[in-house]
Parts: C-alpha cells; structure tokens; sequence
C-alpha cells in the first residue's frame, strides 16, 4: 500500500543528500515551495509527470521513491535528464 509518508521521506532524503533547498526543487518541478513542504510532510503525494521529473532529477527509481523497494538504484541507461 502506498503511503505518504515513507515517499515523504524519501524526497527529503534524497533532496538533502543532492544538498537542494525545498526552493530548488520547486524550480524544477514548476511549483511553488509551499508544495515541496506539503509532499515532504505527508500531506500531499504528486502526479505522475512530476514523480517523473523527481526521478530524472536525482537518477533515482520511483520504486524507492513510492515504497516498491528499499534500495535507492539510479535509473537504467539514458533515462536520466538533469540528474544532480
């Protein structure tokens, strides 16, 4: 089952671990900071075209990001657009 909170703070991590402000990644995803805070407390997931841009971003699967595996792997071949 899908839960907010483990994708919650799995962005954080991952969001932390590229040394990227909540404003950072905002720019990427074209929304505002207060969204980024919402998705990192819990309260709101994202829509598909953004967990992709998340994904592309950091070079990390959506299997982590979501609860589908444990293990943090890149994403395979050229997938990749502007990994950090």
């Amino acid at each position: 089952m899908f839960s907010k909170e483990l994708f919650a703070q799995r962005l954080k991590q991952v969001r932390m671990k590229a040394n990227e402000r909540q404003i950072d990644l905002a720019e990427v995803l074209g929304v505002s900071g207060s969204q980024i805070v919402e998705m990192e407390n819990g309260r709101k997931a994202t829509t598909f075209e953004k967990l992709y841009k998340i994904c592309t971003h950091y070079n990390i699967s959506a299997d982590y990001l979501i609860g589908l595996t444990d293990e943090p792997r890149p994403l395979d071949g050229n997938q990749k657009e502007g990994s950090v």
